[in-house]
């Protein structure tokens, strides 16, 4: 009974002499709590919990805890910080991470003449491919699918020109008396073939100076006008122009130094004016047939 009575105080003085001559080894404290004060030969480590906006993750010997991170640039709270964890974070709708540049940037759109595979997460870009025969897109986009090209037979139409990946079928009437002159069929295609090229902002400037109107006034202040900007302008005098007008277009893309464009353009619009002689000739032929018999 004595030894057992004297064992407290036989440890007691062993920690103490410990501390004299040799470091004491004090308990950590626990994740969500930081050291206030360590620990001496009659008391343990005084740990306590972590202030609002701090937290520690790991046991520790600590005597403040970390404080909070905060969410950086295009990222939200995925999982708010707490005493024993600190926040994580995830890309904001529209956006998604890449370890390489440590950031958040925003999903691809997938240009004319694509659609989305797949959308893009908070991990993961978005992953384009190409249009499905009969269908096209004209805008970029991070999510639209590709469009059915329009049936110009169903609608009582013949097909003027074929669609592509990038935009509609164009249709006309031949029964229409008052057939429209080949660019005005152009017109339908233009806004996707401005959008489809890829032209820089100092050539769409030039455009857009050079585009004839009919009081003879070019375009106002096009200085830190964004290529949007120029499209829609672009955009603007196209649905008002004339048939002439739109005729000296592809002329207007060859003088600024956008050759392909201007001969891709012609092109549209031959195939469109030879198409649109043969079905309304034929048209007439029919018609008069008709009216004779």
């Amino acid at each position: 009974m004595m030894l057992l009575s004297l064992l407290p105080v036989l440890l007691l003085s062993t920690r103490a002499a410990l501390a004299e001559g040799v470091a004491l080894e004090c308990d950590r404290c626990p994740p969500g709590t930081y050291l206030r004060a360590r620990c001496t030969p009659t008391q343990k480590s005084d740990c306590v919990p972590c202030p609002a906006g701090s937290f520690t993750e790991l046991w520790n010997y600590i005597g403040k805890c970390l404080r909070c991170s905060v969410c950086g640039q295009n990222q939200r709270v995925k999982t708010a910080c707490n005493a024993s964890s600190d926040c994580q974070c995830e890309c904001q709708q529209g956006y998604y991470y890449t370890k390489k540049n440590d950031m958040c940037l925003p999903h691809s759109k997938c240009p004319p003449g694509q659609e989305v595979l797949t959308l893009g997460t908070a991990d993961e870009d978005t992953v384009c491919q190409v249009c499905p025969n009969g269908s096209f897109s004209d805008i970029f986009s991070p999510q639209k699918n590709c469009t059915e090209h329009k049936c110009c037979e169903a609608a009582g139409l013949q097909l003027l020109l074929k669609g592509s990946t990038w935009h509609d079928g164009v249709c006309a009437s031949c029964r229409d008396h008052s057939v429209k002159d080949g660019a005005d069929y152009l017109k339908e295609i233009i806004p996707a073939f401005f959008t489809h090229q890829k032209i820089n902002i100092r050539r769409l400037r030039r455009i857009v100076h050079k585009l004839p109107s009919e009081n003879g006034k070019r375009q106002g202040k096009t200085s830190g006008l964004t290529r949007s900007d120029f499209h829609k302008q672009i955009n603007a005098w196209v649905s008002s122009a004339t048939a002439t007008q739109i005729r000296q277009l592809p002329a207007i893309l060859t003088k600024t130094g956008a050759d392909g464009a201007g001969e891709r353009l012609q092109n549209k619009l031959q195939r469109i004016d030879s198409r649109l002689s043969d079905l309304c000739a034929f048209g007439n032929e029919v018609d008069a047939v008709v009216r004779s018999g």
